[in-house]
């Protein structure tokens, strides 16, 4: 039965941090609307877009995870009184597996950061500007929900297998 609140615990932790995803992402889009309200320069102008793509995007990614972390506790209560052997076996290889994506993001998202401020130094239009620092700042939003969302596997992952131990 610990197995069951370890998993549940977990994965309500991780349908709360989803929702920053769609907070930041409504704080992209009060952005847009902003900027197209009220921007006079030329670079506030090329801003509209930029963070009106990036708060869709966030919001996507937000709304996604939420509904699949919040399907997933009903699934765990399921999958747990089934097998609970079996449950117990995949999430082991789901947190190792969700384990090694992490390390692909932490790899790729800062080389993404750097391309993006490349563009700030060699295209000093408004348009790659607004393009460049706003994919920065949705990057560094993704980076940090990823960066808590991979602290609590990491725990999850090494709970798992100290109950492993316990068994």
């Amino acid at each position: 039965m610990e197995l069951l609140k370890l998993a549940t615990e977990w994965a309500k932790a991780e349908v709360f941090s989803t929702r920053f995803f769609i907070l930041f992402a409504i704080l992209f889009l009060i952005a847009s609307i902003g900027f197209w309200q009220m921007g006079k320069t030329d670079l506030a102008k090329a801003y509209i877009i930029p963070t009106l793509i990036a708060g869709l995007l966030l919001m996507t990614i937000g709304l996604g995870l939420f509904y699949t972390k919040k399907s997933r506790i009903t699934q765990f209560e399921n999958a747990f009184n089934d097998d609970a052997s079996a449950f117990f076996q995949s999430e082991i290889k789901r947190s190792e597996s969700t384990l090694k994506e992490y390390t692909i993001v932490f790899k790729v998202i800062p080389i993404l950061i750097i391309i993006a401020a490349s563009l700030i130094l060699f295209n000093n239009t408004p348009t790659w500007i607004a393009i460049s620092i706003t994919t920065i700042a949705m990057l560094i939003v993704i980076l940090l929900v990823d960066g808590t969302a991979h602290s609590r596997i990491v725990n999850y992952h090494n709970d798992l297998i100290s109950l492993d131990i316990q068994n």
